[in-house]
């Protein structure tokens, strides 16, 4: 999934869009958009079209991203692992309704313990450190899950069909990635997410068609924190929730 030291990305109209989708039903639109789309030239697996995903969230004390309160609602940092690598991106990403904006630096697993409290400064990490100090940001927990991802080109540029399951929470307050070992969340459900610009994309369309999908304003740091946060006797309802959509959410973006 390495693709450079450093990138950075604007898309003007880019759009994201969610759905929680029942695992059975999940699998037949994946068979269905395999036959329409291609793999990520970046993921493998099994399939061919498939990766695993390790990300460390940062947050507030108070929990300012989590609540989304502010400009802490547009925007996400994160330390994000592919596989179990030996190398990390340090993530910053921001949306408004009408802009997605991705900044990423990859660094070494021996150089994560630098990036709170860092023993120099300046270099190529110093932008993900002034702005974690800036906003007092500090890790929280840990969220892991597998990950299908088919693209195509659309009229207006590209597009992305995610499928993310397997996934798994737990606390960590660290910048150092745990042993994957954490709650299992949406044990019966998948994450499906489009990702296009400006406008739907007609397939993208037929999808929800087809297969009866409403957008759900779903967080997997969101929901992981909800259910790291409950008690043990409401854990099953908190890993299989019922999520009503609201149309401002997909004004824009859902969330990440």
């Amino acid at each position: 999934m390495l693709q450079g030291t450093h990138a950075r990305e604007t898309r003007d109209g880019a759009r994201e869009v969610k759905f929680l989708v029942p695992a059975a039903t999940a699998a037949r639109i994946l068979a269905w958009a395999r036959t329409r789309l291609i793999a990520d030239p970046h993921a493998g697996g099994p399939t061919g079209d498939e990766y695993h995903t390790t990300t460390i969230y940062l947050d507030t004390d108070d929990r300012a991203v989590y609540q989304r309160r502010g400009s802490y609602g547009r925007s996400k940092y994160r330390i994000r692992r592919y596989g179990t690598a030996h190398l990390a991106w340090i993530e910053r990403k921001l949306r408004t309704n009408t802009l997605l904006s991705k900044r990423r630096t990859v660094v070494g697993d021996t150089d994560l313990g630098d990036l709170i409290v860092p023993r120099t400064t300046g270099g190529p990490t110093a932008w993900f450190v002034e702005r974690v100090q800036a906003r007092r940001l500090r890790p929280v927990c840990q969220v892991s899950y597998r990950r299908h991802a088919l693209v195509g080109a659309g009229s207006h540029g590209p597009m992305r069909l995610t499928f993310d399951d397997a996934i798994r929470a737990q606390w960590n307050e660290t910048t150092i990635f745990a042993p994957d070992d954490g709650l299992p969340i949406l044990a019966d459900h998948v994450i499906v997410e489009m990702k296009y610009c400006v406008v739907m994309p007609a397939i993208f369309k037929e999808i929800v068609e087809r297969f009866v999908l409403s957008p759900s304003p779903i967080s997997k740091y969101r929901l992981s924190l909800a259910a790291l946060a409950a008690p043990r006797t409401s854990a099953a309802a908190v890993a299989s929730p019922t999520v009503a959509a609201d149309p401002a959410d997909f004004a824009g973006a859902a969330g990440g």
